[in-house]
């Protein structure tokens, strides 16, 4: 089981003062970290991989598109090729970082809806866009994973099927998907069952309890979800992906109003030791 930490439940920018979170995290027994990759230039994030490295940690990264004049899914041409600007920085500092995976909803700025659902220029957007980063993303040798989020912070993907039609219609090796327990706790009818149909567009998972909280302390089903990706033989990342009210800009966008756990400790070093546990178990 390869097992990582996202530092958002820190911080969205991570620097010098950060530093020391990443010995605690491999002390833990982790084997990576995911980075936020919301500011900054290649050479800051050469430097952050290093510390990252040195601590013996696997890097991956999770991005965002800021706002309507950088969004994949936008009738606007000028706009769509700013998501793809915006996409190539992003793998131009994980590269930097030495990272080996992007993930994200990098498709549309959060929170900004239509009123309707996904439409089939929307779609085809993001397909325009993904296809020519994942292309940029190929020469960096690294991969990509577009994350579907829940209907009350998007609405171009919700669902594990929608997000796998999207992959098949980029169709590079390196593209795929994130299957996020929080947010398919949410928006599918079988959570687990929708696992394996989907299993080779799957390249990425964020292990998150059912409240954003300490994986293991909700309702979560982690035997049978762990049992759908041993039987489908996925490989990847398990990244546990927590946070509270701590960064503001960031509990507004996905609407966190308050906190799930009594301690940042609890998360990381209840959720490592639960969820080894629970995957050798399954």
């Amino acid at each position: 089981m390869l097992l990582g930490f996202n530092l958002l439940l820190w911080t969205t920018h991570v620097t010098q003062e950060h530093f020391h979170l990443f010995e605690e995290i491999r002390k833990t027994g982790y084997d990576g970290v995911e980075l936020p990759i919301f500011e900054g230039d290649p050479e800051h994030f050469r430097k952050v991989g290093q510390v990252a490295k040195d601590a013996g940690l696997r890097i991956t990264a999770v991005t965002v598109l800021p706002d309507e004049q950088t969004s994949a899914i936008s009738p606007d041409p000028a706009s769509r090729a700013n998501a793809l600007k915006r996409l190539h920085w992003a793998l131009d500092c994980l590269s930097a970082a030495g990272g080996e995976l992007l993930c994200g909803p990098f498709y549309q700025p959060l929170g900004v809806f239509t009123g309707e659902p996904a439409t089939t220029e929307e779609r085809a957007g993001i397909v325009e866009v993904h296809s020519q980063a994942a292309d940029y993303a190929a020469k960096l040798n690294l991969k990509l994973a577009v994350e579907p989020l829940n209907r009350f912070e998007c609405h171009a993907l919700n669902t594990v099927e929608d997000t796998a039609a999207v992959v098949t219609k980029v169709a590079r090796p390196n593209y795929g998907m994130l299957y996020d327990t929080f947010h398919q706790n949410i928006e599918e009818k079988d959570p687990v069952g929708v696992i394996l149909p989907n299993i080779a567009q799957i390249n990425h998972v964020h292990v998150s309890e059912n409240d954003r909280g300490t994986p293991g302390k909700g309702h979560v089903p982690w035997d049978a979800t762990f049992k759908a990706f041993k039987k489908g033989g996925y490989q990847g990342f398990y990244t546990i992906e927590a946070f509270g009210r701590a960064l503001p800009a960031l509990a507004a966008a996905t609407r966190v109003w308050r906190d799930f756990f009594p301690s940042r400790d609890e998360v990381y070093r209840f959720g490592h030791d639960f969820l080894r546990e629970a995957h050798a178990k399954a």
